[in-house]
């Protein structure tokens, strides 16, 4: 089973938000649900396999480079 399988259907939801840069703002209001939802989403993304960093300002870079990667080739 792949990691983003493994998300809740809210946590796949935010995930393309978050891969294109978007602040938790943006995302609650795109998702229509609150700041506090949009950083447990988060958190459960980034607890599942990916990017690796200590720090999650450096996990997002790592997710929006992922993204880009996959839809360059």
């Amino acid at each position: 089973m792949s990691p983003r399988a493994r998300l809740s259907r809210k946590s796949r939801r935010t995930r393309p938000a978050l891969d294109e840069g978007r602040d938790n703002v943006t995302i609650a209001a795109l998702l229509v649900v609150s700041e506090r939802a949009v950083s447990k989403h988060i958190g459960n993304v980034f607890a599942k396999p990916g990017p690796e960093a200590g720090e999650s300002g450096r996990r997002r870079v790592l997710s929006v480079l992922a993204h880009l990667n996959s839809h360059m080739g």
